[in-house]
C-alpha cells in the first residue's frame, strides 16, 4: 500500500507541474481531465502526509522519552505519543479506503425515474412524495433539479416521473436508492382505516456521455406530440412534446417538460444513453455477481430495499438493517445518515473482500 501512496505522491506532483504549462491551458480537454485527477489525488496524498507525520511524532516521542527525566514532560510525551499511535491507526484506515478503486459514474449527473407499483392510486400517492423527497435533499445539496416527463393520476399522484439532478457527485449520494421502496399506513383514499402495503420502484442511472455510449441515431425514431399537464402557455397548443423509440431496444422515453421540441428532444437523448448505458453496465454486474455479492445493491430495481412505516413513524432500510424513527425528516429530503450508512457499509464490504483476495 505504501508503494502505491509514494506513486501517487509522485504522480500529484507531475500533475500540478503538467497544469502550470501554459500549453496544457489551452487545451481544454486535457486541463479539465489533469484537474480531476488533482482532486482525485489531492485527498489521499494529503491524509498520507497526516499519516507520515504522526509515524514521525512517534519517532521524536520515543527518542525524547528514552533521554527525557523530568515526570511532568515525560507525561507530556507519552499523552503525545498516544495520540499519534491512534492517529496512525485511523490514518491507515481511512487510506485503505481512498484507494479503494473509484467508481467511475461517482462524479457524474444522475437520471431519476420513480415509478407506482402495487398499490394503485396509494402507490402514485408515494411516488409523489418520493418524488419530492429527492428534489428537497438536491435544493439541500445545492444541485440543480430538470423535469423530464410525468404521467399523473388525478389525485396528485405520479403513475411514473422521470428528472435529472445535476450536481458535483450526485450519483455518488444517490447510487444506492436504486430498487424498490415500500410504504405502509392508511391511505387517504381508505375509508376503512386498515393498514395498506404499497410499493414504488426508484431507478438511479448516471448521465452517459457519448464516450460512454455509441448511439447510432438511425436506430432512433422521434414522433411529436402536444404536451399535457403542467407545462405553461405551450401545453396543448404546440408540438413541442417528444417520444423517442430506440428500435433495437424497444426502449421508449417521453419528454415534455420544454417549451421547444429541440429541448425536449435533447433531454429525451440524454435519458437514452442513461438507460442503454445502464443496460451495459447491469450485463458487467451480471458478470461479476460474486463480487456484487459483496457490496450493497445499486442498481436491482426487484430489490426490496427500504420500509417507510407511518403508523410507527419509521423508515427502515433492509440492505443495512438500520431503523430511524423520524420518518417526517426523511420525507423532507434529510437523507444523509441513510446515505453516509450505505456508504460506510459499501465501503466496509469492499474492504473486507479486498483483505480476502490478498489473503
Amino acid at each position: 500500500m505504501f508503494d502505491k501512496l509514494e506513486d501517487l505522491v509522485k504522480r500529484l506532483e507531475e500533475v500540478m507541474l503538467e497544469l502550470s504549462n501554459p500549453d496544457v491551458v489551452n487545451d481544454q480537454a486535457k486541463f479539465r481531465s489533469l484537474m480531476k485527477e488533482q482532486n482525485d489525488l489531492t485527498p489521499i496524498v494529503e491524509k498520507y502526509k497526516e499519516y507520515k507525520d504522526a509515524k514521525q511524532t512517534i519517532e521524536d516521542s520515543v527518542e525524547m522519552l528514552e533521554v527525557e527525566n523530568d515526570e511532568e514532560m515525560r507525561e507530556l510525551l507519552k499523552e503525545e505519543l498516544s495520540e499519534a499511535k491512534s492517529s496512525v491507526a485511523k490514518c491507515e484506515e481511512e487510506l485503505k479506503i481512498l484507494l479503494l478503486p473509484k467508481d467511475p459514474n461517482d462524479d457524474k449527473n444522475v437520471i431519476v425515474e420513480i415509478r407506482a407499483g402495487a398499490g394503485g392510486d396509494e402507490a402514485a400517492l408515494f411516488a409523489a412524495e418520493i418524488y419530492r423527497m429527492y428534489k428537497s435533499y438536491a435544493e439541500s445539496q445545492r444541485w440543480k433539479t430538470e423535469f423530464i416527463d410525468v404521467n399523473e393520476n388525478g389525485l396528485g399522484g405520479f403513475k411514473e416521473v422521470s428528472f435529472m439532478i445535476n450536481g458535483q457527485g450526485a450519483y455518488s449520494r444517490l447510487k444506492y436508492e436504486s430498487g424498490v421502496h415500500r410504504v405502509q399506513r392508511i391511505p387517504a383514499t381508505e375509508s376503512g382505516g386498515r393498514i395498506h402495503t404499497s410499493t414504488i420502484t426508484v431507478a438511479i442511472m448516471p448521465e452517459a456521455e457519448e464516450v460512454d455510449v455509441q448511439l447510432d441515431m438511425n436506430d432512433c425514431r422521434f414522433d411529436v406530440f402536444r404536451a399535457s399537464g403542467n407545462g405553461g402557455q405551450c401545453v396543448n397548443t404546440t408540438d413541442s412534446a417528444v417520444r423517442l423509440t430506440h428500435i433495437p431496444t424497444g426502449i421508449v422515453i417521453s419528454c415534455q417538460d420544454e417549451k421547444s421540441q429541440l429541448k425536449n428532444k435533447d433531454k429525451a437523448i440524454k435519458v437514452l444513453r442513461a438507460r442503454l448505458y445502464e443496460l451495459e453496465c447491469s450485463k458487467a454486474h451480471d458478470a461479476e455477481a460474486e463480487l456484487r455479492k459483496s457490496q450493497i445493491g445499486t442498481g436491482d430495481r426487484a430489490e426490496k430495499i427500504r420500509t417507510y412505516n407511518f403508523p410507527q413513524g419509521r423508515v427502515t432500510d433492509h440492505r443495512i438493517k438500520l431503523t430511524l424513527h423520524r420518518l417526517e425528516s426523511i420525507l423532507n429530503g434529510d437523507l444523509d445518515e441513510i446515505i453516509d450508512s450505505l456508504t460506510a457499509a459499501d465501503q466496509a464490504a469492499k474492504l473486507s473482500k479486498l483483505q480476502e483476495m490478498e489473503n
